[in-house]
């Protein structure tokens, strides 16, 4: 439920409340005036016939017209009241009432059973007839219940009508000024949906009310800050990664020039040795056979770590055929177990540094992953080039159902998004349809033309 729909549903609860409660008071005060007007009317009455006792006292009127109604009858038009007198003797009863008996289909049985309920109905009120210190009777004085209960079904269906339409103005009202007020709201929402996404260029705009001005002001600070922070982030990734390659650089320049150089060296004089051994020492060729052997083994290792280092057919060559190498190796390696491929679409020529060493290290840790972790026989590798974005995406059939590791990467993977993040890009994985890993990497190189390593 979204906040307008749940402020509307607020209003109308409060209005119903509202409107109940007023019903209440309403049905409460037509009760207590029709006991009213019926107090009143007995006290009338009561004065009526006793100065009509003063008037037969005084032979002004005759005995036996009392009581009589006409004057009340005359004087009091209101309908619904019934009048009853009886003489002391209980011998003499007279009854009136005034005004038309209206039938009960005027409310709703629900209605009648709850003010019946609630309010007492039915009620009498009496006062004796006393003249002289003498007693000659009683008036009784009865509202007629189907006329109490037309009365105040008619006095809530008034204000049922004048509610509702009140209810409806206000709501519409409110609701169009919520709707005014909450518009900010999903502006603020679109531009964080933004942000997460990765957009911190994104900025609010000035609202007119303070309280949005100044969630606006803050999130269009944090923004900025994270944008900020974001920049430097890449900016310090980029230098690391530059600092990474120099220092292969330099370690990959030593082991050949300073260590290749000693081995050689030292195959050289095994070559010696053995050639002297055969003519002198003949037990000692075998001796200086292992050492070219163990000789060879430590250049073909030191070899080994100079292509991870620092790859000469990447300075030589390109990229292209740098990973057209890579592949080839390690089909060899794998022996037929797992079987790699490469394709290459668009002009790889055209990237400049750091482009190429961070494509080759991504793929390199990619290759690496499947060769460890994954229980494929097939691993494609993908390298795109298109208006000036790179798209990388290495694929295997392994049998992962999903990612577990989506929140608890490896360093492998870990390194491979900090790279693509120092270059602008990202890195996204997902389950391929033959349930292995698809590891795609995006990096725009635009801005990076002319990069040094």
């Amino acid at each position: 439920m979204n906040l307008k729909t749940h402020l509307l549903l607020q209003i109308i609860l409060v209005a119903m409340t509202c409107l109940i409660a007023t019903a209440t008071y309403v049905l409460y005060h037509a009760n207590q005036q029709i006991k009213l007007e019926s107090r009143m009317t007995a006290e009338s009455l009561s004065k009526q016939l006793e100065s009509q006792l003063l008037r037969i006292d005084a032979n002004i009127a005759q005995a036996n017209h009392f009581p009589d109604f006409d004057l009340w009858k005359q004087t009091h038009m209101q309908a619904g009241i019934c009048i009853r007198y009886i003489s002391i003797d209980k011998e003499n009863t007279y009854g009136l009432c005034q005004g038309e008996n209206l039938s009960r289909s005027r409310c709703p049985k629900l209605f009648e059973k709850i003010y019946r309920r609630v309010f007492n109905t039915g009620f009498e009120v009496s006062r004796p007839i006393s003249f002289n210190g003498r007693e000659y009777g009683s008036i009784t004085v009865t509202p007629n219940v189907e006329m109490e209960l037309a009365k105040a079904w008619d006095k809530v269906v008034g204000l049922l009508g004048l509610s509702a339409s009140t209810v409806v103005a206000v709501c519409l009202l409110v609701s169009i000024t919520i709707y005014r007020a909450l518009r900010p709201a999903e502006v603020i929402v679109s531009g964080l949906e933004n942000m997460q996404n990765g957009d911190l260029t994104i900025r609010l705009p000035t609202f007119k009310l303070i309280e949005w001005q100044r969630i606006g002001a803050a999130i269009n600070e944090f923004s900025a800050t994270q944008n900020q922070l974001l920049a430097e982030r890449k900016k310090l990734v980029l230098k690391l990664m530059t600092l990474q390659e120099e220092e292969r650089c330099y370690l990959a320049r030593e082991l050949h020039d300073e260590l290749g150089q000693c081995l050689a060296a030292i195959n050289a004089f095994a070559a010696a040795i053995a050639q002297t051994a055969k003519l002198d020492c003949p037990q000692l060729v075998q001796e200086a056979e292992s050492i070219s052997r163990i000789n060879q083994h430590i250049m073909d290792t030191v070899r080994s770590m100079l292509v991870r280092l620092r790859p000469t057919e990447l300075d030589e060559l390109g990229l292209e055929s740098c990973l057209k190498a890579m592949i080839m190796k390690w089909n060899r390696q794998s022996s037929g177990k797992i079987h790699y491929q490469l394709n290459i679409n668009g002009n790889c020529q055209s990237l400049k540094e750091p482009l190429p060493i961070t494509l080759f290290r991504i793929v390199q840790e990619g290759l690496t992953n499947i060769a460890k972790h994954s229980t494929a026989t097939d691993a494609s590798v993908t390298l795109e080039v298109v208006k000036h974005i790179v798209v990388l995406t290495i694929a295997d059939n392994g049998n992962l159902v999903n990612l577990p590791f989506a929140e608890n990467q490896g360093i492998g993977l870990l390194g491979i998004r900090e790279r693509a993040s120092g270059l602008g890009g990202h890195l996204k994985l997902e389950v391929g349809q033959s349930g292995g890993l698809i590891v795609r990497v995006e990096l725009p190189f635009q801005g990076y033309s002319g990069a040094q390593i």
